[in-house]
C-alpha cells in the first residue's frame, strides 16, 4: 500500500494521523495500538512486515540518496493535501490575497505568462509532467494530443473536471516524474516543478526532460521567481532551498524550493543537451524557459 498521512485503521477503524513519512503507521495503515499487537494477529503482522519492506523501498526511478526519498514523498504528501486550494494560488484567493497593487501585478504576469505559452510552437503528442490541477493543461490540450502525469493523484482529479470544462480530453495517469520515459514526444510542458529540484539533481532532471523528446522537439517550462508577494500571507521566503509551506487546515510540510535564476536555468539547459534555450522572466512573479531537443 502507498504511503497514506491521514487514514482510518484497517483493523480497528480509527482515525489516524501519521507523523511524517518514515511514520510506520502511514505505511502499514494501522494506528499505533494496532501495530503493537502485530506479534499476536496474523494480519497485522503481515501489515506490518509489507509496510517495513514498502517504507525501505526507494520511490520509482529515484536514487536512493540521503534526503532524497524522503523529500520526494514529502512533496506528493504535501500536493495530495493541498489539492483542493492549490488554485487558490492562482487565484489570488484566501491566504494568498496580497492586496490591489501586488494582485493586479501577478494577474497581468499570470496572463503574460499564458500568452507566451500559447505562441510556443507547441504541437502533436504532447506531455504535462507535474501537471497538478491543470491550470495549464486546456491550453495545451488544444494544440494536440495531450498525455498530464503527476506523482499525487487528488490534483489529477481536479485537472480531470477542468478538460472537461473546457470540453477537452487528454490522457491523465498518476506517475512520478522521475521515471525514465516510456517513449519521445513533439513537446514537454513543466509548470512549477524546476523549483523542487534540487540544484545538484537539476542536470539528472532535465537529462530526463531531454529523453521525453524527439529531435526537433519543444520544451518549456514556467516556474517562480523570488518575490515576498508571491506565496501566501503566512509563508516566509525559501531558505537555503527549503521552505516551509502550511495548509489551510494548520498542517505544514517543509518541501524542497529552489528558486533559479535566468542565467541557472539557462547554463543547465546547454549542460544538458538542449539547444536554443531562452530563459526570460515576466517581471516579478514567474520564470519563463523554452528549449529545442
Amino acid at each position: 500500500m502507498p504511503y497514506r498521512a491521514t487514514f482510518d485503521c484497517l483493523w480497528c477503524g480509527r482515525p489516524e494521523t501519521a507523523r511524517d513519512p518514515d511514520d510506520l503507521s502511514g505505511w502499514a495503515q494501522l494506528c499505533p495500538d494496532c501495530l503493537g499487537k502485530a506479534g499476536d494477529n496474523g494480519f497485522l503482522r503481515a501489515r506490518l512486515k509489507a509496510a517495513l519492506r514498502e517504507r525501505a523501498a526507494p520511490l520509482p526511478g529515484t536514487r536512493d540518496e540521503p534526503g532524497t526519498r524522503g523529500d520526494r514523498r514529502t512533496l506528493v504528501e504535501y500536493y495530495e493535501a493541498r489539492a483542493t486550494e492549490y488554485d487558490d494560488w492562482y487565484l489570488r484567493l484566501g491566504r494568498y490575497e496580497r492586496g490591489p497593487v501586488h494582485d493586479t501585478a501577478w494577474n497581468a504576469e499570470l496572463d503574460a505568462a499564458g500568452r507566451w505559452l500559447d505562441a510556443l510552437p507547441i504541437a502533436g503528442e504532447i506531455v504535462e509532467l507535474a501537471a497538478g490541477t491543470g491550470w495549464w493543461s486546456p491550453l495545451l490540450a488544444a494544440k494536440g494530443e495531450l498525455s498530464c502525469y503527476d506523482a499525487a493523484g487528488a490534483p489529477l482529479d481536479l485537472a480531470r473536471e477542468r478538460l472537461m470544462a473546457h470540453g477537452l480530453r487528454a490522457h491523465l495517469h498518476v506517475r512520478d516524474v522521475w521515471l525514465e520515459p516510456d517513449r519521445a514526444v513533439d513537446a514537454l510542458f513543466i509548470g512549477f516543478f524546476l523549483s523542487h529540484v534540487p540544484r545538484d539533481e537539476l542536470d539528472a532532471f532535465l537529462g530526463i526532460a531531454r529523453r521525453w523528446l524527439r529531435p526537433g522537439g519543444t520544451f518549456a517550462f514556467i516556474d517562480s521567481l523570488r518575490d515576498p508577494q508571491s506565496g501566501a500571507a503566512n509563508h516566509a521566503p525559501p531558505v537555503d532551498d527549503r521552505a516551509m509551506r502550511r495548509l489551510d487546515d494548520g498542517r505544514e510540510f517543509e518541501i524542497v524550493k529552489v528558486l533559479y535564476t535566468p542565467d541557472e536555468a539557462r547554463a543547465a539547459l546547454g549542460r544538458t543537451g538542449f539547444q536554443a534555450a531562452k530563459v526570460t522572466t515576466t517581471g516579478r512573479f514567474f520564470l519563463l524557459g523554452q528549449a529545442t531537443a
